[in-house]
């Protein structure tokens, strides 16, 4: 009896393992999830739907600068914040690498900080635990953390403050533009790679395997509070420089004074803080943020609207009760006219049609491009971008990049959805944000 149980165990077995071998019938069914797949709505984004415009001006150039030619382009539909990115939610970048240091100094001597597996055997070293409470003031950590901030002999009226000179974020991103390049692409006759790549610290070395495109940034995440001081000659703006960034009077308002390279930063922080949520929670891909390309914010800024002078479709900076519809610098200097001195808070004016706020004025916006006068007339009519990486040593002009969208300092013409112009990567200006873009997933 025993024995027919166990052989009609063992036929059972056999025919559920066939079946899951041979299951489909030997049809053609694909692997993985079954059925649609929804992406979620991203917090505080909105869903820009893909289309095609006419990129480039649609007015005279009154600047006769020649940078830019008109042509019909169509790009992807993509996911992109409805605000400039706030004073807030920059600091929640700075405060995340803040602790993510310090838990980093004490996971060496401190157990709790560590992130172990089951058994407790210690993981990575880059693998911090977040559950660990961090108290600063706590006496047990204080010598250890005193290194984080400025030394007494720099300190202003006694005041213990963190030295922001200290706030790297340290990343890594993979060069998908140089590992694209033919030359640099595996050889599997002779079974190894053949070309060279710039690694942006100023060497060249060969490819040695898939490992050679990943590049590793340094970057202080702190912004530059002086450039409302330095930007502007006999102005007096000091309280902006001690406040602006940090005083909750400005949660809402647009950072400013960071660079390309920190936006460039904060949005791998960014796509790495919500994919390791997502993991956490048991789900699976990965969503990337990045800077919009220079045809994503055009398309984006003109709501859908065709050959439209600024982003709220009329050719006029007023509307029909004489009010101005952006923050700008109207009327030869009146800063006031249209209801701020400097920047204000984000979504004050009302939002284009693709329900974008500050699209024009308030502060200009950084894109991923690299600015060249021509990038219009050679650039792809299908998601058209021009990015360059500059290495160290390359001359200033192959440093510029794209800016759009005018700001509080700018005259009316830098409003306008097709006005282009550029910033060095390296430079910080009180006058220049940035807000993120995700590029929509499936159908």
């Amino acid at each position: 009896m025993n024995k027919l149980l166990i052989i009609l165990i063992a036929t059972v077995g056999l025919f559920v393992s066939s079946c899951s071998k041979f299951s489909g019938n030997g049809e053609l069914v694909g692997v993985g999830q079954g059925g649609k797949w929804f992406e979620p709505k991203p917090y505080g984004m909105v869903l820009i739907p893909r289309g095609s415009f006419t990129m480039g001006p649609n007015d005279q150039d009154v600047a006769w600068a020649l940078n830019s030619t008109t042509r019909r382009v169509s790009v992807e539909s993509f996911w992109m914040d409805e605000t400039e990115v706030t004073n807030s939610e920059y600091r929640q970048f700075v405060y995340w690498v803040r602790d993510s240091i310090a838990r980093q100094i004490l996971s060496l001597s401190h157990d709790e900080f560590k992130l172990t597996d089951r058994d407790g055997t210690p993981l990575q070293p880059e693998r911090l635990d977040w559950d660990a409470r961090l108290e600063w003031d706590d006496e047990e950590y204080s010598q250890e953390l005193e290194q984080m901030f400025i030394p007494e002999n720099e300190r202003f009226l006694g005041a213990k403050l963190i030295d922001v000179r200290k706030l790297n974020y340290k990343y890594q991103w993979y060069d998908l533009l140089q590992a694209a390049k033919k030359s640099n692409r595996y050889n599997y006759k002779t079974g190894e790679y053949e070309g060279f790549v710039d690694d942006y610290k100023g060497g060249r070395k060969k490819v040695e395997n898939r490992s050679s495109f990943i590049m590793e940034e340094d970057t202080n995440v702190y912004p530059d509070t002086l450039c409302w001081i330095q930007d502007f000659t006999y102005s007096y703006n000091e309280p902006w420089a001690k406040r602006y960034f940090w005083h909750p009077g400005y949660n809402d308002y647009p950072v400013v004074g960071v660079s390309w390279k920190q936006a460039r930063a904060f949005c791998f922080w960014r796509t790495r803080y919500h994919n390791s949520a997502l993991k956490s929670q048991g789900e699976s891909g990965v969503q990337d943020y990045r800077l919009p390309t220079e045809a994503e914010w055009e398309y984006a800024a003109r709501g859908g609207l065709a050959i439209n002078t600024y982003p709220w479709g009329g050719p006029y900076s007023r509307n029909d009760q004489g009010c101005f519809l952006a923050n700008f610098k109207p009327l030869r200097g009146n800063y006031v006219d249209d209801g701020g001195l400097v920047t204000l808070q984000v979504g004050t004016y009302e939002p284009n049609e693709f329900g974008l706020y500050d699209m024009a004025g308030n502060v200009a916006e950084w894109t991923s491009g690299a600015y060249d006068e021509s990038a219009n007339s050679f650039t792809h009519d299908m998601n058209p971008n021009y990015e360059y990486n500059a290495l160290p040593n390359d001359p200033p002009a192959r440093k510029r990049k794209v800016i759009r969208g005018g700001s509080w300092k700018d005259i009316g013409y830098y409003m306008q959805c097709a006005t282009r112009t550029y910033e060095y990567q390296d430079t910080a200006k009180s006058y220049i944000g940035f807000r993120c873009v995700r590029t929509r997933l499936g159908k």
